[in-house]
């Protein structure tokens, strides 16, 4: 496995990460020792980058990734967050980063968090004091890089402004692009990696999601706008256009999404998450795929961001964008 620096202020860590998200949470029944089996194989194909949050299965998933991970605790980086709460409340001020950052620890069973985020900007707190607060647990040896999550170019700028933001975690995929629109510009200007999560836009660009999928009760798919029957439906042109161009390249339609991310950017990592170890050595093997600019233009007419049907999120739902943070 190649490695990337999470742009200039980051650590260096393996072209793709392990999003941990569904080894607890939100797309099928959490199994320990299943999800056990996937952490130590994606150690042994060489991923160093596991990130986490303090909100996946309410505590469960850093229990789970640390005490697994712990054997191997200097090889890898360790990123988790905080700041979204249950019942869609979000929380930044300065009393609360210091709270949620000695309890993720103590759940990780580390001295020391490698990336540490702010899930979403507080929109009641400014961010100048989140981030100072961020900022004293640097300090403090608690945390080695600070990171933020989904949030404005203005936002990220003021964060900026007190403290190096290593990195950035957002959606995007070939089906989910507004990060390019004003806040990719933005981070690159300021030095800030990107940390892609959903590159494989939450399953549909396998190809594994038809008009006929059914989800189970509990995956938070089913009250995502763009996984209504309707708009499953209105994007299967989408993924059919990739299934053939990845046949005539010889991998998968995952892959090539994968690899669509990879060729964005040197500073580019792309933590793409899974419940299966056939699942996660496909998402490694993509990192061997080199698209050139013939095929790169071809996926993107394929995949044009006004031809994606429904939103990313709900607004009620609390998880979408945040409004700049503290006016």
């Amino acid at each position: 496995m190649r490695t990337r620096r999470i742009g200039e202020h980051g650590p260096r860590v393996s072209e793709i990460g392990l999003g941990c998200l569904s080894l607890s949470t939100y797309y099928a029944e959490a199994d320990d020792e299943r999800s056990a089996e996937v952490l130590r194989r994606a150690l042994e194909l060489g991923v160093t980058f596991y990130d986490t949050a303090d909100y996946y299965g309410h505590g469960h998933n850093e229990e789970l990734v640390g005490r697994v991970l712990r054997g191997d605790r200097e090889g890898v980086v360790l990123a988790t967050k905080f700041g979204y709460l249950p019942g869609a409340v979000i929380r930044a001020d300065a009393a609360y980063v210091r709270e949620a950052c000695d309890a993720s620890l103590r759940r990780l069973g580390t001295d020391r968090i490698d990336v540490y985020y702010l899930h979403r900007a507080d929109p009641t707190v400014p961010i100048e004091e989140t981030v100072g607060a961020m900022a004293e647990l640097v300090t403090a040896g608690k945390v080695v890089h600070l990171g933020l999550c989904e949030v404005s170019a203005t936002t990220l700028r003021r964060a900026h402004a007190v403290h190096p933001i290593a990195a950035l975690e957002s959606e995007w995929s070939l089906w989910s692009r507004d990060l390019e629109h004003e806040v990719l510009a933005v981070a690159r200007e300021l030095g800030t990696g990107i940390v892609p999560y959903s590159p494989l836009g939450r399953g549909f660009l396998t190809g594994a999601i038809t008009p006929g999928t059914q989800f189970r009760e509990g995956d938070f798919r089913g009250a995502l706008p763009r996984f209504s029957a309707d708009n499953i439906e209105a994007n299967q042109a989408i993924i059919d256009g990739v299934r053939g161009l990845a046949n005539r390249l010889g991998c998968t339609p995952g892959q090539l999404a994968l690899a669509w991310v990879l060729s964005r950017g040197d500073d580019v990592v792309p933590i793409p998450g899974t419940q299966r170890i056939p699942y996660l050595e496909e998402n490694v093997a993509a990192a061997d795929l080199r698209l050139d600019d013939g095929t790169i233009a071809e996926l993107e007419a394929l995949v044009a961001p006004d031809v994606v049907s429904g939103a990313r999120y709900a607004h009620s739902s609390g998880y979408s964008e945040t409004p700049e943070a503290g006016g």
